[in-house]
Parts: C-alpha cells; structure tokens; sequence
C-alpha cells in the first residue's frame, strides 16, 4: 500500500512565525507552493523550490485567490475569464521558476476558498481544470474526495488526485468543516494520526456529527501553517513505516 503526503508550504512570509518548510520537507513527498496571490513571494518560490528539489518532493502550484490579508480564505467573485487568466497566471509562474531550477511541475492544488468553492461548483471547476491542461495535460490536479474538481479533470482527461484532510474536520456531505466553526482543526497529533491511519486503510472518515462516511484517499494534506504541522508530519512518517505503509507521490503511482 503507497500513499501520498502533500502539504501547503512558501506561505511563511513577513509574518513573524518561524518558518519550517525545510524540516517538513524530509517527511513529505508533494509540495504544494504558494504562488503569491494568497501568500509567498518570489524569493519564497524560490527557496521553496529549490528545498523540494533538495529532498526529492514533488513540486506543486497552490494557486488561490488575491487576498493575502485574508490568507486566501475569503470567497470572491472572478468571471470565467478572470478565474482562467489566474490559474494560468500563478501555476505559469511556479512551473518557470522550477523548470528555471532543473525541476519539473507535476501537479496543481487550488487554495483555501478557491479550493472549496471549486470543490462544488462545477463550472468554476472545469474552468480551473482546463486552465491547468492548457498549461502541460500530464499535470496532476488536486482536489477534496469526491468532489467537483475531481470530476472535472477526470472529464477532460487530466489525471486527478483524490485529497482527504487529516487535520480538518467533515460535514455529513464530504465538505470540509468551515474554519469559521469550532472544531474545523484538528491540533491533537494522536487524533490527526488516528484519522490518517482509518483514512487511507478504510477508506472512511468520522465526520463532525459521528457518522462514518465514505472517501477516497490517494494524497493526505497536513496544513503548513498548522502550528503543529511538522509534529504532525513526523507522527505520520513514523506510522506509516510502523504499518508497511510506503510513502509515493502521485505523480510516481
């Protein structure tokens, strides 16, 4: 059994918290990296990229909305052609900078709100799919389980990857909780690790009223800026060994 751990990284920047991609990075195999619009900046997509290479992490772009105050989070109205122009705008500039490295993009992840609204909507979610096949078709696209986004890719031809959340919690629908509520995430490391384990070998996950539903697990995120996310990555990595669990990206299945 393989499995893939991905986690949101270049998105420590001018905030006055440490950065730990680096270290995160030795127990991850996909990086999904801030393009600038929710956060990073080019100097940080640099350094990012370059610490993936380092340690043999898939290079993502985590393309969000325009709204570093809100950190992505906040849901906003784009036309079509304004979503488009984004995607390609953001993912463009992540692929040059890894190619520029000796690197290679192997997938895309939407961002905060522009991932959930994405997730069920599906106009808005083949409009982000067909931005990302236009760029290179063998990206992979990353979406919630079950959702629009992975609909979408798989409608069009482009490889999807179905992504659960061991550290957020569920609706009875498979959406995520919204962070706005209590209880959306997770900062115990022994339930973040409980979950994981039950995500990916039952494919099932304890939603927030207790109903038990079902998912699909081929890539499990750990939040980059969870305060106790590199806890959580090294809690995973020493499970996964534990249970003959062996960690692959997507884009190597």
């Amino acid at each position: 059994m393989t499995i893939d751990i991905n986690c949101d990284l270049g998105e420590i920047t001018g905030t006055g918290k440490p950065c730990l991609d680096d270290a995160i990075m030795q127990y991850i195999s996909s990086a999904n990296i801030a393009c600038g619009f929710h956060a990073g900046d080019p100097l940080t997509i640099l350094k990012t990229v370059r610490s993936a290479l380092k340690h043999g992490v898939s290079i993502g772009a985590h393309p969000g909305y325009p709204d570093k105050d809100g950190f992505g989070r906040k849901p906003m109205t784009l036309s079509n052609e304004e979503l488009r122009a984004s995607v390609i705008y953001q993912v463009g500039a992540i692929k040059s900078i890894t190619e520029s490295e000796g690197g290679r993009l192997s997938h895309v992840k939407p961002h905060g709100a522009l991932y959930n609204s994405a997730a069920t909507d599906f106009e808005m979610a083949m409009v982000i799919a067909c931005a990302v096949k236009d760029i290179d078709s063998s990206l992979i696209l990353m979406g919630l389980s079950g959702s629009q986004i992975i609909k979408a890719a798989a409608e069009i031809g482009l490889a999807p990857a179905s992504e659960v959340f061991a550290d957020r919690a569920y609706n009875d629908d498979g959406t995520l909780v919204s962070r706005d509520l209590p209880g959306a995430v997770l900062h115990d490391t022994g339930k973040v690790i409980d979950r994981a384990v039950q995500m990916i070998e039952e494919n099932t996950v304890i939603t927030i009223s207790g109903k038990i539903i079902p998912i699909k697990a081929e890539t499990i995120c750990i939040h980059g800026d969870n305060e106790r996310a590199l806890e959580f990555v090294k809690s995973l990595s020493s499970m996964l060994k534990k249970r003959n669990i062996i960690l692959k990206s997507t884009h190597r299945r």
